[in-house]
């Protein structure tokens, strides 16, 4: 069950004085989905940023220390400590209404130097705190909530006892990378640059990873990344059991995203999605704001459809997107891949705090196909131009959506944050005492991929 899940993570009473977020769990859909609208964060931006009208992200009024934090001793809390804090992420009663929407305007400058700061109060080094502000920029500049409200709620707490990356198996063709409790944005970031060059070498490399426990980030990021670079990318990441199979009220599948990456003649096509109805980051949001769920996206513990976020994480789980067993098989797919096949925990994967990830890269010309990039843009263009239903006026490809959003941000050179969520990474900010980590005066990666 989702409570039992979450309840194996070593976790700190609520501070009530410091009231921002807390979730480390991946949450469904990034820069394109398949679900519909309404199980998916696209939908809603997430991550803080607000575009005007939106309602505020109201986990950012609530949850402060749901995680250990950075400083946080490595010996498993008492059982009343985590009581404590279990009860104030699940507990069924209702909390007063958020305050009214409140955002500001940050220069992408400024917001890319306080979230390196932040990150590096975690312990990470340069080169670490580089790879973990592109992914959570990519996404936050995007709209979702894979950006850096993961700092704030201390999704990216550092492991004093991480050892060092290595790699477990290998072949011309594949690798497979022990992460050693390091940050997962990081360990797959080094078996994404592997499955590149190995595909570029030999036309193709696949590689995983197993031994991480925090979020991988948005998955389009790692797809796009390889994309670029004019190769096929397909990315699978496997998380704790939130999402419950097809015909079962218990929850055994993750959020079970999938990255893909297509180049084309006319930029690449990024597909990032889960394969559930719902985010789990969605349920703690609707709790906190004393809101329905979407009806149809969980179920309670004895297996009946709930619109109460309170009964779906009191025993019960959320659904796969479409609620039958094409969702369901697809998560399964993943877990597979994700899973065992790259040595990963294959039950209790909170407690176990040992996540799997699989990137595939694939160079087109493997195949003879030397015009691959112009062909298939010949294809999306044909996608792009299909005869249009009533009051649509333009089809969108997977990832133009967060494209525009992106583009937008960059071109006014501000974005919009939630302004609790930016309070709070200031705060975490100001902290630090080192010198700056700010390596670009503003955020201008066009993959979102580090350098």
């Amino acid at each position: 069950m989702l409570k039992k899940a979450l309840s194996a993570v070593a976790v700190k009473p609520i501070d009530a004085r410091a009231p921002t977020p807390a979730s480390s769990g991946r949450r469904a859909a990034t820069v394109a989905r398949a679900a519909p609208s309404s199980s998916s964060s696209s939908s809603s931006t997430g991550g803080g940023m607000k575009p005007a009208g939106s309602a505020p992200s109201a986990v950012l009024r609530q949850l402060r220390t749901g995680l250990p934090t950075p400083s946080a001793a490595t010996a498993p809390p008492s059982a009343s400590t985590r009581r404590v804090a279990t009860s104030a992420l699940f507990g069924k009663s209702t909390p007063a209404p958020p305050a009214a929407p409140s955002d500001v305007s940050v220069a992408i400058g400024e917001l890319t130097e306080t979230t390196r700061r932040a990150i590096k109060t975690y312990g990470y080094t340069d080169a670490e705190t580089e790879i973990l502000s592109d992914v959570m920029l990519y996404a936050q500049l995007r709209g979702n909530n894979q950006g850096i409200i993961k700092v704030t709620a201390k999704g990216i707490t550092r492991d004093p006892n991480a050892g060092p990356i290595s790699i477990e198996h290998e072949t011309l063709l594949s690798a497979c990378f022990n992460g050693s409790k390091n940050a997962g944005m990081v360990v797959l970031h080094k078996a994404m640059t592997t499955a590149i060059d190995k595909a570029k070498e030999h036309g193709f490399g696949i590689c995983g990873t197993n031994n991480t426990f925090t979020s991988t980030g948005a998955l389009g990021y790692y797809a796009e990344h390889v994309a670029n670079q004019g190769l096929i990318a397909l990315v699978f990441a496997q998380s704790p059991e939130f999402v419950a199979p097809a015909g079962a009220i218990e929850p055994i599948f993750g959020t079970n995203p999938i990255g893909v990456g297509i180049p084309t003649a006319n930029g690449p096509v990024v597909l990032d999605m889960a394969t559930s109805a719902y985010s789990f980051f969605g349920l703690l949001e609707a709790r906190t704001a004393g809101k329905k769920i979407p009806k149809g996206v969980a179920m309670d513990s004895k297996g009946n459809v709930t619109e109460d976020p309170n009964a779906a994480l009191d025993g019960g789980a959320i659904k796969t997107f479409d609620g039958g067993y094409k969702s369901s098989n697809l998560a399964l797919i993943v877990e597979l891949l994700a899973g065992p096949l790259v040595g990963a925990a294959i039950a209790d994967k909170m407690s176990e705090k040992n996540w799997g990830n699989l990137v595939i890269a694939v160079d087109p010309a493997l195949l003879g196909q030397g015009e691959f990039e112009k062909r298939a843009a010949s294809v999306t263009d044909r996608v792009k131009n299909a005869k249009k239903l009533p009051g649509v006026t333009e089809i969108l490809l997977p990832g133009e959506r967060g494209n525009a959003f992106a583009a937008a941000a960059k071109k006014s050179g501000v974005i919009n944050v939630e302004a609790n969520l930016w309070r709070s990474l200031q705060e975490l900010a100001a902290t630090y005492t080192g010198p700056s980590v700010s390596a670009h005066a503003s955020y201008n990666s066009t993959s979102g991929g580090a350098p």
